[in-house]
């Protein structure tokens, strides 16, 4: 059967277009991604695999092609005998393991860094650092290698010829010098990332991504359609486990409804917290009246494995999550014990940038229905309105004594109105009153009062189409 998926926000008074085609099993593959990249185990693992197997298998070519080789090769491999080959290969490994315990040390003090100092959520950020994986999986193939090969190397004993292995410990010399300059690569890699402007940036490019596959690009042209409003003979939905939703699968919740002739409403989105045995949803016949109780049991059961729930948020689905990065940041920042109110203004700036980047997608209700129309699930979604409030609440009331802030925060909004669709701008004009006010009830010289206040009304002419020039 044809799936045709709809995406619209609930609204009296407009609709979002619909965009057709089938839900995307892409969402699942960057689920597990995000998952899998934020262990530090995988690259490491596979380096120490596969130094194994090379420790095993080189020394044994070794053996059977030496003594063919050429004679310029010989002369670049190494030359020493079976106990110079002991001492080279002792102090690749003895070194590699010593540098490999440096290194997770200085990745646990950034990340002790990075919690205390900005955020605690910067932490997956950290973890899922490619650079840091790679840098461990050579040191720990290193490592590994070194003590691989040192078993196949043999002295001359009666009975016994003696065996270097001249390639594998070549090889071994080759990855020591390689590791020593993954070290030095490494500590400038990490004094770079340890800088606020670094993890802003790194936040802001993982949101932009999660918000270019999750929203979708407005297109006026298509059909218009409204979710349903819940009716009397509904059935609560209830949560199967606790934790956080990190995804939500529209093809399994689809099926579901279709395999009962129903409609499935879920209230809770990725990011949302939720609680075993409390109602996140409801269900009703699509013949509106009451199911089975068997029926509802199974829909309930179904409805909690089509939602993905972890001990903390994602980016696979959830646009809000980078957002709360930026914020936690900015926060933090404007704290007593921090005091650094230049980073918040900048943490700031890079939500507006990605206010404005959202302000073009298809936010709010997601609705699908089947091939004859008939709505099938329903998944509410936060729109600007809720990112907007979630990007400067805090800010303004934490940042309320700091008027380099709060202009930070008209200018956010002053840019994201002249971007917005039109049915975006009350929100926008909601949140400059709020910020009137919290402006009103500071402490302010008749200068900065003055500067607010121009602010506020380049920030209202914004929502009407209008960008007069700044006043000196």
């Amino acid at each position: 059967m044809a799936r045709h998926v709809l995406l619209a926000r609930r609204s009296a008074q407009s609709a979002r277009p619909i965009e057709t085609g089938g839900p995307d099993l892409r969402d699942k593959f960057y689920a597990a991604r995000d998952t899998l990249r934020t262990q530090i185990w995988p690259m490491p693992t596979v380096g120490i695999v596969v130094a194994i197997v090379v420790g095993i298998t080189l020394p044994l070519l070794d053996a059977r092609v030496d003594a063919d080789l050429p004679a310029w090769l010989s002369e670049l491999l190494f030359a020493g005998d079976a106990d110079a080959a002991r001492t080279v290969l002792d102090a690749v490994a003895g070194s590699l393991i010593t540098v490999t315990a440096l290194t997770f040390s200085l990745t646990l003090v950034t990340l002790q860094l990075a919690s205390g100092q900005f955020s605690p959520r910067l932490l997956r950020t950290f973890a899922a650092d490619r650079f840091v994986h790679t840098t461990l999986a050579i040191f720990l193939a290193t490592f590994v290698y070194a003590l691989t090969v040192l078993r196949s190397v043999r002295t001359a004993h009666p009975g016994q010829d003696m065996f270097v292995p001249r390639m594998s410990v070549t090889l071994g010399f080759i990855l020591a010098i390689a590791s020593s300059l993954a070290l030095v690569l490494f500590l400038a890699y990490l004094v770079k990332q340890i800088r606020v402007e670094t993890m802003l940036r790194i936040v802001h490019a993982e949101a932009s991504d999660t918000v270019d596959r999750v929203a979708n690009q407005q297109d006026a042209a298509r059909h218009i359609a409204l979710a349903p409003s819940t009716p009397a003979t509904a059935s609560p939905l209830s949560a199967t486990r606790s934790g956080f939703v990190t995804r939500v699968d529209s093809l399994a919740l689809f099926s579901a409804a279709v395999d009962a002739d129903a409609t499935i409403v879920i209230d809770a989105s990725p990011g949302d917290a939720i609680v075993a045995g409390i109602p996140i949803g409801w269900v009703w016949s699509s013949r509106m009246q009451g199911l089975d109780v068997e029926v509802l049991e199974q829909l309930n059961e179904r409805v909690g494995q089509a939602l993905s729930v972890g001990y903390e948020r994602t980016a696979a689905q959830d646009i809000g999550f980078g957002l709360r990065q930026l914020t936690d940041v900015a926060v933090r920042a404007l704290s007593p014990g921090v005091n650094d109110p230049t980073t918040a203004v900048h943490a700031l700036g890079h939500s507006t940038a990605l206010l404005c980047e959202v302000a073009s997608k298809n936010l709010g209700t997601r609705v699908i229905s089947d091939e004859s129309g008939v709505v099938r699930v329903v998944m509410h979604r936060p729109d600007l309105s809720n990112l907007l409030d979630l990007a400067i609440s805090q800010p303004r009331r934490y940042g309320a004594s700091d008027p380099d802030v709060l202009a930070q925060i008209y200018i956010l909004l002053r840019r994201l109105g002249w971007v917005c669709p039109p049915r975006d701008r009350q929100a926008i004009d909601d949140q400059r009153h709020r910020l009137d006010k919290t402006v009103a009830a500071q402490d302010f010289d008749d200068t900065e009062r003055a500067k607010l206040a121009d602010l506020s009304i380049l920030t209202g002419a914004s929502t009407r189409g209008e960008w007069p020039p700044l006043t000196t």
